[in-house]
């Protein structure tokens, strides 16, 4: 995005800007990443911070299950599910905000704060609307594949839509969608309209814009995995202090851009596992440098503090259709099998993952 480009678009989003400070959800951050195994096989993941708390449950809604959209206006766009889906909900609304669909697709839904501009709702194209909380729910219920989404894009409408669980003003959301063959594409509403941009490298943070994200990345281009060789100056052989001298210079603060970078660079240097399962797990591994602990990141509003923590990381499996997650409550990665569910069933399953609050597994009696 060039300069001119880039003010105009945090000048048309001034008004969402002040709303969004005005809001303790302004302290959040959430990461996401892909990752390919030695057998061309993909996983994707992402972090869910918020300096709120989110009351989330996953659920499995199958196939034909009614929704009506939500706007501004009244009720939107009206659809049933094409393809059963699993993931999280929040504040029991059901719609699904990140999840995976029965034919690999997988849907995040990102904080975009200072830069989300949805659609004014009219008499014309509010049949065709659903809100941002809903819009994830949509294209998972509805696609595929990322070529299908960016087919249907034209025929829809996101409404600005205010939940009081998540603040005042209408939360700015964008999205990041994988399907099963690992392709990406990444869906920003900007003034009114929908932007989309291809990701090859299916690295996604909050804002700014994406594409000043991968422009960005060009600052880091000379940060290597090897360790920088040992310099010789005059008869002086300076060498560096141990590993990870290549990464040195990696920004390693938590604002969006610095997390963007990181993940990239994560992503870039993972070894590829050999299998898809083994994938997941070197994810949640890649995951953790992105856990933040409580009292790192705040926000003072009104004499409160609001502090960021990692609420929820998911893993998602498009080949072996397992959705892999673990809370801030419970350290333990937990899987939700989607191939044993019934699909056409005609309830929504749920689960508050409240529930599980393990600490740690005592294995002093294993000792021998």
């Amino acid at each position: 995005m060039n300069m001119k480009k880039f003010m105009q678009a945090g000048a048309l989003s001034l008004a969402m800007l002040a709303t969004s400070l005005a809001t303790p959800a302004e302290v959040n951050g959430c990461t996401g990443l892909q990752l390919a195994a030695q057998n061309g096989a993909s996983v994707n993941g992402r972090t869910l911070e918020f300096g709120i708390y989110i009351d989330a449950a996953v659920v499995v809604v199958p196939r034909g299950y009614a929704f009506t959209g939500t706007t501004t206006q009244g009720p939107g766009l009206s659809y049933k599910t094409k393809y059963a889906t699993v993931g999280f909900i929040a504040f029991n609304n059901l719609s699904v905000m990140d999840g995976m669909n029965e034919k690999g697709l997988s849907v995040g839904t990102f904080y975009f704060p200072g830069f989300a501009g949805y659609s004014q709702i009219t008499s014309e194209n509010q049949s065709k609307a659903v809100s941002q909380f809903e819009f994830s729910n949509w294209l998972l219920t509805q696609f595929a594949s990322v070529s299908e989404i960016k087919a249907a894009l034209p025929n829809i409408a996101i409404a600005p839509v205010v939940i009081k669980s998540w603040g005042a003003t209408p939360s700015p959301f964008h999205y990041i969608v994988y399907d099963k063959n690992g392709e990406s594409l990444v869906i920003e509403p900007i003034n009114g309209k929908l932007v989309t941009y291809d990701n090859p490298i299916g690295t996604f943070t909050n804002s700014p814009t994406f594409d000043w994200h991968l422009t960005n990345l060009r600052n880091y281009i000379n940060l290597s995995a090897i360790n920088a060789k040992p310099l010789k100056i005059d008869g002086l052989t300076l060498t560096s202090f141990g590993q990870g001298s290549g990464l040195v210079g990696m920004p390693g603060d938590f604002t969006p851009p610095s997390r963007f970078v990181r993940a990239s660079i994560f992503s870039f240097t993972a070894i590829p596992s050999k299998t898809t399962e083994e994938a997941v797990y070197q994810l949640f591994h890649i995951l953790n440098q992105f856990d933040i602990p409580v009292g790192t990141v705040r926000a003072v509003e009104n004499g409160v503090t609001y502090t960021d923590m990692t609420l929820v990381t998911a893993v998602r499996d498009p080949q072996a259709l397992k959705y892999y997650f673990r809370t801030f409550e419970d350290s333990t990665i937990r899987v939700v099998d989607l191939k044993r569910f019934d699909l056409d069933a005609k309830v929504v399953k749920k689960l508050d993952p409240s529930i599980f609050k393990q600490f740690a597994v005592d294995i002093s009696k294993d000792l021998k």
